[in-house]
């Protein structure tokens, strides 16, 4: 519920470590990669728990030219926030990002993503977040996002990179929703948030701190991408 995202999990949110604590160092590099090619921009779909966070994440990465905040890998078409949140319909809280292979790749996305973004080994949580809509996912658009996605993940395990397996799942088919309005672009619209401050904005340093080199500082925001 909403109260329990503005109110509750900021309070509770002191008392327990940010999601993205276990995986706040770089991990190392897929060894497979989707080829370079193809469509001028392409897609893929992340979830993590809370959007804000992801959605915060890859707006700052060289090379995505959106991320939208949104619901993947649920039953019920065209679901809210409210049913979402509910637990019942199946969605995961997921960021859907367009981004340009000439500029970053697809396994690049993966290490990032596991590297700042969440704490992989968590199930049906992410910090003070708990239930299915907040589980790990990577919702992948083509066999090749899946092959990389199931290689990396197998690839991490076996080097014993966190201390306890990897939960993230890999679904494919699945369709994505945009969340409200009011979800999007969270993270930059309010940055004092109690819980932004303390769940998010360490993984958006985290960001530029392990990955200069991928870091852009001007995110490329949901509005600025409807000309607002």
């Amino acid at each position: 519920m909403m109260f329990s995202r503005f109110l509750f999990a900021g309070i509770l949110a002191l008392a327990v470590p940010a999601a993205a604590k276990e995986a706040n160092r770089v991990v190392p590099a897929p060894a497979q990669d989707v080829a370079a090619g193809g469509p001028a921009l392409q897609t893929t779909v992340f979830a993590g728990g809370c959007f804000w966070g992801i959605q915060g994440v890859f707006q700052h990465v060289k090379g995505v030219t959106q991320a939208v905040s949104g619901y993947a890998g649920g039953t019920v078409a065209n679901p809210g926030y409210e049913q979402v949140s509910s637990g019942d319909t199946g969605h995961a809280e997921s960021v859907r990002v367009t981004y340009d292979p000439s500029q970053v790749s697809y396994g690049q996305l993966l290490q990032i993503f596991f590297s700042v973004a969440l704490d992989p080994t968590e199930v049906n949580r992410q910090g003070p977040d708990w239930g299915t809509q907040y589980r790990s996912d990577l919702f992948v658009a083509n066999a090749e996002q899946e092959r990389v996605a199931r290689a990396y993940i197998a690839q991490l395990d076996a080097a014993h990179v966190y201390n306890a397996p990897i939960a993230t799942r890999v679904d494919a088919g699945q369709t994505f929703y945009p969340a409200e309005a009011y979800h999007q672009d969270y993270l930059e619209l309010h940055p004092d948030q109690p819980y932004i401050f303390i769940n998010d904005l360490p993984k958006v340093r985290a960001l530029q701190r392990l990955f200069p080199q991928r870091w852009r500082a001007k995110p490329m925001t949901v509005a600025a991408n409807l000309g607002g």
